[in-house]
């Protein structure tokens, strides 16, 4: 009997085919937690190998070994490639990173499919959605990530050292914009020793930067936008926050960046002449190397250096770190699935304001 024929719904969880991911949709834990609420799970062999879970983890919490792509709902982590698109039959509904805004093509290809897919980066922010948000939880792990490789490149230590050679000075770090992933950032470089400041051009993040011990650098540029993010800064307003940023930027030691602007390239918050007049063995890391950099010299996925300062751009950071990255949004899935099931059923109430924003593309469409 195949998935698609089974008397309770499947679950399907297919390996990754993005070079150099290392995460998994779906972790053992949670395939427990689902099979509770009457849903089947089967695993490709293999699909857990790079975040170090064997297949045998997997059977051991009740999972099945098996085709995934023919499943009722189908979970990802990233977008599916158009050959994955055309393993799954029409009525299948797909959950995972989709990049509505930035690769059409994908919604595209789902919607001529017939398939129902939901884009976990379009998940509401609202409070009963926060176990669902799986932006912010992946935006934890990068943050986290983005200060241990700033510590590696530097030349300097980061927390204030006593020695019988005298003391050495605590590094300064800046955080430029404070959303999930920088205010991990502030924190993790504030229990490495640093000395922390953050920026955002939303005033009203302020209070949370002061929260995890940082300094708030106010440079007078309101920017506050719709659903928590941050709006557009215009021509003008941009050209003078790159000044004042430029000439704040040269007193610190580590800089990390992290300001997106959905579907749309990275703002430019750090120039040539700021990295110019930073210290010589200054770091800055730029964690929006894939929508362009906010940092003027950065090369998306390298780590250069210009004017003796290390300028790192990494891409895909949580899948550095792919068991903690993949427990938290198989977590993020599983709290999906439950709104999904009812009474054992694949049953979306589509009038629910989660599933209505997150839906990308609906079978009857097609």
């Amino acid at each position: 009997m195949t998935a698609q024929q089974s008397s309770r719904p499947s679950v399907g969880v297919p390996g990754e085919s993005l070079v150099g991911e290392r995460r998994v949709a779906l972790v053992p834990g949670v395939v427990e937690r689902l099979r509770a609420l009457g849903l089947d799970v089967v695993v490709e062999a293999g699909a857990g190998q790079r975040a170090l879970i064997p297949d045998e983890a997997f059977t051991e919490a009740g999972a099945s070994i098996g085709d995934a792509w023919s499943a009722d709902v189908v979970v990802k982590v990233n977008p599916p490639t158009a050959e994955e698109v055309g393993r799954l039959a029409a009525g299948t509904t797909l959950i995972g990173f989709l990049a509505p805004l930035t690769e059409p093509e994908t919604t595209e290809r789902l919607r001529a499919a017939g398939v129902t897919a939901f884009a976990m980066e379009s998940i509401p922010r609202i409070s009963r959605a926060q176990s669902m948000d799986a932006l912010s939880s992946q935006a934890n792990v990068a943050g986290y990530r983005a200060v241990l490789l700033a510590a590696s490149e530097s030349t300097r230590f980061l927390p204030m050292l006593t020695t019988a050679a005298g003391t050495v000075k605590p590094a300064t770090a800046l955080v430029l914009g404070v959303g999930v992933a920088g205010l991990q950032a502030l924190a993790t470089a504030k229990r490495l020793g640093a000395r922390t400041t953050g920026y955002d051009v939303r005033p009203e993040v302020a209070d949370q930067v002061r929260s995890v011990g940082a300094k708030w650098l106010d440079l007078g540029i309101d920017a506050t936008g719709e659903g928590g993010y941050a709006r557009a800064l215009g021509a003008d307003e941009a050209a003078e926050q790159e000044r004042r940023l430029g000439e704040a930027i040269a007193g610190f030691d580590i800089v990390v960046t992290t300001a997106l602007v959905p579907g749309k390239p990275a703002p430019r918050l750090v120039s040539a002449d700021a990295v110019r007049a930073m210290r010589p063995g200054s770091v800055v890391v730029d964690l929006a190397g894939a929508t362009g950099g906010n940092c003027e010299l950065s090369e998306p996925g390298r780590t250069v250096v210009a004017h003796d300062v290390t300028i790192a751009a990494p891409l895909n950071l949580p899948a550095s770190m792919p068991e903690h990255a993949s427990e938290l949004y198989a977590r993020n899935v599983h709290a999906l699935l439950e709104l999904l099931v009812t009474d054992g059923r694949l049953a979306p109430d589509f009038g629910d304001e989660v599933l209505a924003a997150s839906c990308v593309t609906r079978q009857e469409e097609a």
